[in-house]
């Protein structure tokens, strides 16, 4: 049986050498590499890879959740494996909400990430274990992201928030006075249902709005 074809996209040189070497001892080839979310989807469109094994995370610019939405547009069909050190119950959430195949954490062995591919190839959706009862739990809480619940100013306040900003130091920036921050950031404690900062930047942390 011929080996699964996949395009690596990943910021980090090192991370896409060891998956070569890696990936060869299960059946996997790899028939190219990019460093850059911008040339993600011209590289798919021109290596017609089996699988895409994407990262989340690039610096700045495009996610790979954005890159993502801009293949679906021009390769519907496009099986996707992302792989990535950032495990936001959201970030997992949205990408299987555009179709990903499989999420699978930059700490699982190689092992584990050849038997997403394998799976993503034969048009199957992985989950690790972990994940899949993440997923399930949130399904049963009914939990949403605070980008569902919070209008965009609201959600803005909540992120400056979470990142240890002031009402003062808020109001400044956004040009508002203090009392209209105060009052914004309690309605939006509110509909969350977090009160004290440190339980405002876990709420933050897990839903990718800022970095661990």
């Amino acid at each position: 049986m011929a080996p699964v074809r996949v395009l690596l996209a990943d910021d980090h040189p090192v991370i896409i050498e060891g998956l070569r070497a890696a990936l060869v001892r299960h059946d996997v080839e790899v028939v190219g590499q990019v460093e850059c979310a911008q040339q993600v989807v011209s590289a798919y469109l021109e290596a017609k890879p089996d699988v895409l094994v994407l990262d989340v995370r690039f610096g700045p610019g495009p996610t790979g959740l954005d890159v993502a939405r801009s293949l679906r547009e021009r390769a519907p069909a496009a099986r996707i494996v992302f792989y990535s050190q950032f495990d936001q119950d959201e970030v997992i959430r949205e990408a299987y909400r555009l179709g990903a195949a499989a999420f699978i954490t930059k700490n699982t062995l190689p092992a584990e990430l050849a038997s997403a591919i394998h799976a993503a190839a034969n048009g199957k959706t992985y989950f690790l274990p972990a994940i899949a009862e993440r997923l399930a739990l949130l399904g049963l809480r009914g939990e949403e992201s605070p980008r569902a619940r919070l209008e965009a100013r609201e959600l803005d306040i909540f992120v400056q928030l979470a990142t240890g900003a002031t009402n003062n130091e808020i109001a400044e920036r956004m040009g508002l006075s203090t009392k209209t921050i105060s009052t914004i950031a309690q309605a939006v404690k509110e509909k969350l249902g977090v009160h004290r900062p440190a339980e405002i930047t876990r709420l933050a942390m897990r839903y990718g709005l800022i970095e661990p």
